[in-house]
């Protein structure tokens, strides 16, 4: 059943719809019999607009999480335990197909694949039991049954709806290198999948719905992008595809100039540029996957982060230069769960390669290094907390003094042009001066100023740089009738 015949209009070259939208929804908004019931009829707003979607969504809310509880249960030898949990898996999924699908054959065949999919599952956790090795292999198969069951879910769901729907395995279409659980996609390949496979049924007003988050080698085994990953997805087809628009459909209004659960008087941006937008990813914003970003930067594609539960908000959209801002910063991101290695070597730090030696351990334990600080005789960086810390500081003691903190926090202020305002630093560091600063990062972007502080300031620093910054807003920029009281009829 459609909704009626979709013009696609076609670009020069002929090949991909002009006005196709690669919609992606998350966890939240396929988490439930009414969450995609709400996503449905999003999408069809979107084909009477005239609009040649794809859809790209991840797994139900927390299954990821349990996929990876049965997978570690199952490991150390507790088959019982993991295939309990995968049995409340495959209980909910049958529960959420059988309230949203009416059609008895529909219905039943669906609930089938969610039986047969769980069979599958329930066979690779049973022999992990027995070889009780989770390799990470292994672990981007188990994870990988979160959205191969969701997307035939919402697509079953969606042709109930009189969506023309058609399911498509993103494993056949996002070919990876083999790094399984975060593995890189191979984009040349990937554009040429999604283009021979996506574009005819766009053109047969078809509507593609695809898992994000999985991939598979070029050998056709599972991989993953990692956590956060079907962001990743949606920006990868809609690259390929060369998209009028990605969506990033989640369960807040979009990108806000502080986590609202810390600040309540939090304000949504309706704009900003790609390079703001990928710092604030990168700096512990939860709205955007870090790597969201980039294929929208290559081919210039606009990104909208919208809200599923509030269709009518319009959200952030994120373009290649966001107009003027007459405020200082954007947005406040914090990093947390980070630790500080403080390496002393009064005898060696100016000696050439040094430096070099040092990140290449680094490098060996495949440890990131968000900030870097350095004086005549020793270098201060900050990492994630992660279990490799002995082992590298193990390494790094071979070269200097060594020790390292836990439970830092690393407070990014994202805004344009701030190594170009005057006095910015006094006025920052003002708003927190009773909260000790640990490292300083400023001048390394002319967009972004950081500094990490202990964890358990965090929150008390970003409300008082946000009291501090955001009293007057842009209008242009930001959402300020949010924060205006709303008029109360008496009457009622």
């Amino acid at each position: 059943m459609s909704t009626g015949p979709r013009r696609a209009r076609s670009s020069e070259n002929g090949n991909a719809p002009m006005n196709l939208v690669v919609m992606k929804f998350g966890g939240t908004s396929v988490e439930d019999a009414a969450a995609i019931a709400r996503t449905a009829a999003i999408v069809k707003g979107r084909v009477a607009q005239g609009k040649c979607p794809v859809i790209v969504v991840s797994a139900m809310a927390k299954v990821t999480d349990q996929l990876l509880r049965a997978a570690g249960a199952a490991a150390q030898g507790d088959r019982t335990g993991a295939l309990a949990i995968s049995s409340r898996l495959r209980g909910r999924h049958r529960d959420v197909a059988a309230e949203l699908i009416q059609s008895p054959n529909e219905c039943a065949s669906t609930v089938d694949l969610i039986d047969q999919r769980f069979d599958s599952l329930d066979e690779v956790l049973r022999g992990l039991a027995v070889l009780l090795e989770l390799t990470p292999r292994i672990a981007d198969l188990i994870v990988s049954y979160g959205e191969r069951l969701s997307s035939r879910i919402v697509t079953a769901a969606f042709r109930e709806r009189g969506l023309d729907a058609v399911h498509v395995d993103a494993r056949q279409i996002v070919v990876t290198d083999s790094e399984f659980q975060k593995a890189a996609p191979l984009d040349a390949v990937t554009e040429k999948r999604a283009q021979e496979k996506l574009l005819p049924l766009l053109h047969e007003h078809k509507i593609p719905v695809m898992g994000g988050f999985i991939a598979a080698n070029e050998a056709g085994v599972t991989t993953t992008l990692g956590r956060g990953g079907s962001d990743f997805t949606g920006a990868l087809i809609g690259g390929a595809l060369s998209a009028e628009t990605i969506e990033i459909w989640t369960d807040v209004d979009g990108i806000m100039t502080a986590d609202p659960r810390v600040c309540p008087d939090a304000l949504r941006v309706r704009v900003i540029s790609f390079e703001e937008a990928a710092e604030l990813a990168y700096f512990g914003a939860k709205v955007l996957h870090p790597a969201t970003i980039l294929p929208a930067v290559k081919k210039n594609i606009p990104v909208a982060v919208l809200n599923s539960r509030n269709a009518k908000c319009e959200g952030t959209r994120i373009i290649s230069l966001a107009p003027h801002c007459k405020s200082p910063f954007k947005s406040i991101a914090v990093k947390k769960k980070l630790s500080i290695i403080d390496i002393v070597a009064s005898r060696m730090l100016m000696t050439h390669g040094y430096m070099s030696q040092m990140f290449a351990i680094f490098d060996k334990h495949k440890c990131p290094v968000d900030m870097v600080s350095t004086s005549e005789v020793s270098v201060s960086l900050s990492v994630d907390s992660n279990a490799s810390l002995p082992e590298i500081a193990a390494d790094l003691s071979k070269l200097a003094d060594v020790k390292y903190e836990g439970r830092k926090a690393l407070v990014c202020m994202v805004g344009e042009d701030i190594r170009g305002q005057s006095g910015i630093a006094a006025q920052v560091f003002s708003a927190i001066r009773h909260i000790n600063v640990r490292m300083i990062s400023q001048g390394a972007s002319e967009i972004n100023m950081s500094f990490m502080i202990e964890e358990d300031d965090a929150d008390e620093a970003i409300r008082s740089l946000h009291a501090a910054f955001f009293q007057n807003p842009d209008p242009a920029v930001f959402d300020v009738e949010a924060r205006k009281p709303q008029t109360v009829n008496s009457g009622q």
